[in-house]
């Protein structure tokens, strides 16, 4: 393989960053087989109150923030999630919550959708198909169920229909077994599927999908390295590079924090362990970016040979196909 780094013509330089990407933890109701973050109801991290308190001085120091994406684990369920969302939402920024849905029917947990309308939080929620088996597949048995049932709860909220309570969903294809790889679908017939199958199956209605790519992190890497497909998937998604993705890479503009306070390019990298460092080699950590008056501390963003992942096809990033 060309490694990643080597394979663009310049550097891959952070541009003005304006999204704060916040994983609270990995604590998880669930134990999705394509989880790269490796969340279940096992793990025990999360935010500390001093973190929390961090982030949300962060929000309030800098305006050119205009996205809060609230991710985990299940956010809902860990420490810090209202105190943080509630600081984009009185600093007038976009609050993203990442959710797996099943969560709102976890006891204690009820008033979440609720509490997401009230602050007009835009929810990006994981549905990996619109077919049941499939889904529970990759996410329990049951989960399909529950997450239709948390759709229509939505929707009874005005999400999806009322332009101030936006829900998105989010395909991701199985994880292969076998060297029969493929690249996300198309997005927009895929759409339209998803959008036909659960209005007249369900009355669901929801705004957009967003499909993104497994990328091999996590309980990605680990099936397919027990298929031996590690090394020939990396190999597929090189083979599908598409210079045109590069410019538009979600890493470039966006910050990722951990549960502890330490800072990297996107989550995928926060997951494989590959901080941001400074121009002059340094770690990041939320203190040091607060100490120094400034988001913009990173000059070249940390890259491996999964970042392919990204750059496959149409792209992918935590908001979709990128072109």
């Amino acid at each position: 393989m060309t490694p990643f780094a080597l394979r663009l013509k310049s550097p891959l330089t952070k541009q003005p960053i304006t999204i704060l990407q916040v994983n609270l933890g990995k604590r998880c109701n669930l134990a999705c087989t394509h989880c790269h973050v490796e969340a279940s109801p096992l793990r025990t991290e999360e935010m500390s109150d001093r973190i929390v308190d961090r982030v949300i001085q962060l929000i309030h120091t800098f305006p050119q923030i205009h996205t809060v994406d609230l991710t985990g684990g299940a956010p809902e369920l860990l420490n810090g999630f209202k105190p943080i969302l509630a600081a984009a939402v009185a600093t007038g920024k976009q609050a993203i919550v990442r959710s797996n849905l099943t969560i709102y029917f976890v006891p204690g947990y009820a008033d979440i959708p609720a509490y997401c309308a009230q602050n007009k939080a835009r929810i990006v929620a994981s549905l990996p198909c619109y077919l049941a088996d499939n889904v529970d597949k990759m996410r329990g048995k049951g989960t399909f169920d529950a997450s239709i049932k948390a759709l229509q709860w939505l929707n009874r909220l005005g999400y999806g229909s009322d332009p101030n309570l936006q829900i998105d969903l989010v395909y991701n294809p199985p994880i292969p077994t076998s060297t029969d790889f493929r690249l996300t679908p198309d997005r927009i017939a895929l759409e339209r599927d998803y959008k036909a199958f659960l209005k007249a199956d369900f009355d669901i209605c929801f705004n957009q999908l967003l499909p993104i790519t497994n990328l091999p992190i996590g309980r990605t890497k680990f099936q397919l390295e027990h298929h031996q497909l590690y090394q020939p998937y990396l190999q597929f998604l090189e083979s599908h590079h598409n210079p045109e993705t590069v410019s538009h890479l979600m890493c470039r503009n966006q910050l990722s924090i951990d549960y502890l306070g330490n800072i990297y390019d996107c989550d995928f990298n926060q997951m494989a362990n590959l901080p941001s460092l400074t121009p002059t080699g340094e770690l990041l950590t939320i203190d040091r970016l607060l100490a120094a008056g400034t988001l913009d501390a990173i000059g070249k963003v940390q890259t491996q040979d999964y970042c392919y992942g990204c750059t496959a096809g149409s792209g992918s990033s935590c908001g979709g196909a990128l072109v």
